[in-house]
C-alpha cells in the first residue's frame, strides 16, 4: 500500500513539474500608474493568461519607454509598450546614436499619442519661448516624455539643461505638482483623456498652449514618425478651442526570442478581445489591425502570420 501511495506521489510531482515547466512567463513593460500604458498593459497581461495556453503574463510600471527599452535589453521584460523612440532605439538614433536595438520586433498598433502642452493659470506663459526660467514638468527620467520634451524644447530655440527648470516627474505626479504649485508648465506626451492631464483641468489649474507651425515641421523633419495632430475642442474641461500639436503613433513590442506561435495567439487574442481593451480606455478604439502597416520596424513573424492570415498584409 505505501509503494502505491508512494508511486502517485511521485507521478503527482512529475505532471505537476511538467505542468510549470510548460508555463511560459512574459512581463509587459508599460509607464508610470497615472498614464494610459499601465491599465492597457495590465489588460492585455490579462486576457494572455486566460486566453493564451500555458502562459503567465504580468504588467509591470515603469518609467516608460526609455525605461523599458533598458529592461527589454537586460531581459528583464519581454514585452513593453512603446511610443515613437521605439524607431530611434531600433535604428541608432538621437540618444541611441551608435546604439542599435536591433531586438526590438513589432506586435501591436495601439493609438497616437499627441504632445500636450499644460501651463499654470497665471503662470504668465503664453508660448514656448516662455519656457525660460520656469519650472516645466519634462517626463519620468528616462522615458519617452523626456526625450520628447527635451526634442520640442531645443526645436523652441531653448537649452533643456540650461534654459528652463527640468523637474522630472511622472504622469500622476505632474497633476499633484500643478496642485502644489510646484511648477509652471509640463510637457506631456500620452492618449488624448490622461488621468495626469484630466485631473489639473479639471480643477481648473491649467490652460492648454498650442505649438507653432514652424516648430512642429521642423520636429517633424527631425523625427519623421510624427504627424500634426489637433487636440479637439473640449477634450478637457476649460479648454474651449482646438489646441494644435503633433502626434506620434505607439505600440507594442516584443522581443525577437519570443516563439513565433506564441506571438500569433497573442497578437490574434488582443484583437479578439478588444471590447476588453476599449473598456479600460476608449483610446484603444483606434487599435486596429491595418495600424500595423505603420509600425516602422520589423514585425515579429509571429505578428506578421496573423496580419497575413487575415489579410492586412500581403
Amino acid at each position: 500500500m505505501k509503494k502505491v501511495i508512494l508511486a502517485v506521489l511521485i507521478l503527482t510531482f512529475i505532471i505537476s513539474s511538467s505542468a510549470m515547466a510548460a508555463t511560459t512567463f512574459i512581463t509587459i513593460g508599460t509607464g508610470s500608474t497615472g498614464g494610459t500604458y499601465y491599465p492597457v498593459g495590465a489588460g492585455l497581461a490579462k486576457i494572455w493568461t486566460k486566453y493564451v495556453p500555458d502562459l503567465k503574463a504580468d504588467a509591470q510600471s515603469t518609467g516608460g519607454t526609455v525605461h523599458n527599452i533598458q529592461l527589454m535589453e537586460k531581459k528583464e521584460i519581454q514585452a513593453a509598450t512603446m511610443d515613437n523612440n521605439y524607431y530611434n532605439a531600433y535604428n541608432g538614433l538621437l540618444k541611441y546614436k551608435g546604439q542599435e536595438h536591433k531586438y526590438l520586433r513589432g506586435m501591436l498598433p495601439l493609438y497616437p499619442e499627441p504632445v500636450q502642452i499644460m501651463v499654470a493659470k497665471g503662470s504668465g506663459i503664453k508660448s514656448l519661448k516662455d519656457f525660460k526660467g520656469k519650472r516645466i514638468s519634462i517626463g519620468a527620467v528616462a522615458s519617452g516624455t523626456e526625450l520628447s520634451a527635451r526634442e520640442l524644447i531645443k526645436a523652441a530655440g531653448l537649452d533643456p539643461d540650461k534654459d528652463i527648470k527640468g523637474e522630472n516627474l511622472g504622469v500622476g505626479d505632474t497633476g499633484s505638482a500643478f496642485a502644489d504649485k510646484h511648477i509652471d508648465a509640463a510637457v506631456m506626451l500620452g492618449a488624448l483623456g490622461m488621468g495626469g492631464v484630466v485631473e489639473p483641468s479639471t480643477l481648473g489649474l491649467v490652460e492648454f498652449i498650442d505649438i507653432p507651425d514652424d516648430i512642429i515641421e521642423k520636429v517633424i523633419k527631425q523625427s519623421p514618425y510624427w504627424f500634426k495632430f489637433t487636440i479637439p475642442t473640449n477634450t478637457y474641461k476649460g479648454q474651449p478651442a482646438p489646441v494644435k500639436t503633433y502626434a506620434g503613433p505607439n505600440i507594442i513590442t516584443v522581443t525577437a526570442e519570443i516563439p513565433d506561435d506564441l506571438v500569433y495567439l497573442m497578437t490574434k487574442t488582443a484583437f479578439e478581445n478588444k471590447k476588453d481593451l476599449v473598456t479600460i480606455s476608449s483610446n484603444m478604439q483606434n487599435m486596429t489591425p491595418e495600424g500595423a502597416k505603420n509600425i516602422m520596424i520589423p514585425l515579429h513573424p509571429g505578428a506578421m502570420r496573423y496580419y497575413k492570415e487575415i489579410g492586412v498584409i500581403k
